[in-house]
């Protein structure tokens, strides 16, 4: 069965199909030794051989990996010389994975990362609702009084929200524990939404992502996805 030749590329984890069109009009790809300047360019992966730069290229494994970020680390896979990065969590996965979303830096919790772009987007897209679970540490005392006017969901500055459900875990004398999901993805949004309530994050941590569950894996530490889990992940995305 042929495909494009910059599918084939994005497949491969070489480029987006937009900068691979710009490396087939630079005459950067070769198909079965002939330098390829085409973009509607076809090919059969099976029987030719592509070369980018003078090197043949394979299709990549699929890998699905959840990662438990460990607070203070950026979610990038860029060196940072001042900050920690997942990039040193992950580096003896072969494949190159990216992550599916981000956490802030002083968040903790469940990564989803990947190599495989149609399952991403489905995660990312708006549309299919996929539903994010995080536990937070506020400082104060959340009453019942004040737990059924979260629930009723506030005004913010970029628009209304309301979580999809929250509930207290444990109340203290001066902090509260609450499990809350949203399965919006803005910048912030758990913490922005406590502080409109004049409510203070202390700590946060997503523990769930759709079907995918944190459990006891480890802090800063990664592991592939079960069978179990990409199937029911994939189904609950009409994969």
């Amino acid at each position: 069965m042929s495909v494009r030749l910059n599918r084939y590329l994005s497949i491969c984890g070489i480029a987006s199909r937009r900068k691979a069109d710009e490396m087939i009009s630079d005459s950067s790809i070769a198909v079965n030794g002939e330098y390829v300047t085409d973009l509607g360019t076809r090919i059969e992966p099976e029987k030719d051989i592509v070369e980018v730069n003078g090197k043949i290229i394979n299709p990549e494994v699929e890998r699905y990996i959840i990662l438990n970020k460990p607070r203070l680390y950026l979610t990038t896979l860029a060196e940072d010389n001042n900050k920690k990065t997942i990039l040193e969590l992950i580096k003896d996965i072969p494949q190159r994975v990216y992550p599916v979303g981000r956490l802030d830096y002083d968040t903790e919790g469940l990564l989803f990362l990947t190599n495989a772009g149609s399952l991403a987007n489905k995660i990312l897209h708006p549309r299919n609702n996929v539903p994010k679970e995080y536990i937070a540490i506020v400082g104060g005392v959340v009453d019942e009084k004040a737990l059924r006017k979260m629930i009723n969901g506030n005004k913010l500055i970029d628009g209304f929200a309301k979580p999809d459900k929250i509930s207290i875990l444990k109340a203290g004398k001066d902090e509260t524990i609450l499990k809350i999901v949203f399965h919006e993805g803005r910048n912030r949004l758990v913490k922005r939404y406590f502080i409109s309530f004049d409510y203070m994050v202390k700590r946060l941590k997503r523990v769930g992502i759709g079907s995918l569950k944190l459990g006891r894996l480890p802090k800063g530490k990664w592991r592939d996805l079960t069978r179990h889990e990409l199937i029911n992940l994939k189904k609950s995305l009409g994969l």
